[in-house]
């Protein structure tokens, strides 16, 4: 009788061993999982986890993962987010991806020089959000200040689920960053400033000198004159810009308007990068109050009225030139 209880004993123990040791395998066995993303929302079950885990083919047992993630005490630390799992993969290494918070990381670049509605927009639309959404959140973020300019354009990396709140203040602290280095006398002066330099050249060693005409402009009293301001303007005024500017409209007076009133705008006319912020604080020591178009993507500068009134003059036979050469090619296209 002994020895029977002993042998059955035995087996038990052996048929216990065989369970685990192949629970084991299974635990570690890896298999191909193809590109499948998973998002595990906050508060989430391990039952519930698992459950989608196997339903999208990225593990082949939720029970076993479920035992897994008691027997090693993390049932409760899966972490939220967006998950992307892809390559030969094991339950065990599903897990720890889980309890390690190995998210999936999203990139959003917002170019230099656009207005804050139209960033919101970029948002919105990247993230399949509502633009009047992220419009609510940055009032919040800036406590009811002026919205314009605020943003610096940058490369973001986010995680899902997206945190609107989180990623406006850390656009609105970059730009903070940035004025610190810099520390000027008037954070907003600056972003007004660096706002039109943006708008004016694409070019970084431009940058300054269009910042010394500002700045010599402003010192000796003249008006800045400058058409993004009054494309600013009628966008303020109407919501909407034809994208042609006409004479009439330098004359039509707006609180943008540098050709109707003097000193700088009211708020800036776009959100001004890096470059534009350091270029507004650091102009060149230049006379330059003038500047025009070249005809090679940058500007010809003059610190006189005859010089510049040149400059314009070359302009112009460049613009007549290539409108000539346009009419040309349109007539021996057809």
């Amino acid at each position: 009788m002994r020895n029977g209880l002993k042998v059955l004993l035995g087996l038990s123990a052996l048929l216990l061993f065989a369970i685990l040791l192949f629970a084991w395998q299974q635990l570690y066995a890896k298999h191909s999982v193809s590109e499948v993303s998973l998002v595990v929302s906050s508060g989430e079950s391990s039952y519930a986890v698992a459950r989608d885990l196997e339903k999208k083919g990225v593990i082949d047992s939720a029970r076993l993962f479920r035992l897994a993630a008691r027997l090693n005490d993390k049932a409760t630390k899966i972490k939220a987010g967006e998950y992307a799992f892809s390559g030969e993969m094991s339950i065990m290494d599903v897990l720890d991806k889980l309890v390690a918070g190995d998210v999936q990381l999203h990139h959003i670049t917002i170019p230099e020089g656009l207005r804050t509605q139209e960033v919101l927009r970029i948002l919105a639309e990247h993230t399949k959000s509502s633009q009047s959404d992220w419009q609510a959140v940055l009032k919040v973020v800036l406590k009811g200040e002026e919205q314009e300019g605020r943003l610096l354009p940058e490369t973001y990396t986010y995680t899902k689920p997206i945190r609107p709140k989180e990623m406006l203040n850390s656009m609105v602290d970059a730009q903070r960053l940035i004025l610190k280095s810099i520390n000027p006398q008037s954070e907003k002066e600056l972003r007004i400033m660096a706002s039109i330099i943006e708008k004016e050249t694409s070019l970084d060693k431009e940058r300054p000198l269009v910042s010394a005409a500002i700045h010599n402009r402003l010192r000796l009293g003249m008006p800045l004159q400058m058409d993004p301001t009054v494309i600013y303007g009628i966008w303020k005024r109407d919501g909407v810009f034809s994208g042609n500017i006409h004479r009439q409209d330098l004359k039509s007076d707006t609180p943008w308007n540098t050709y109707t009133r003097r000193g700088l705008p009211p708020t800036p006319i776009c959100n001004p990068g890096a470059a534009s912020l350091r270029a507004a604080a650091n102009p060149a020591d230049v006379s330059y109050v003038y500047f025009v178009a070249d005809g090679s993507g940058g500007h010809a500068f003059a610190s006189t009225l005859e010089e510049h009134q040149a400059n314009v003059k070359k302009w112009v036979r460049l613009e007549r030139k290539g409108l000539q050469r346009k009419q040309s090619q349109r007539k021996h296209s057809k």
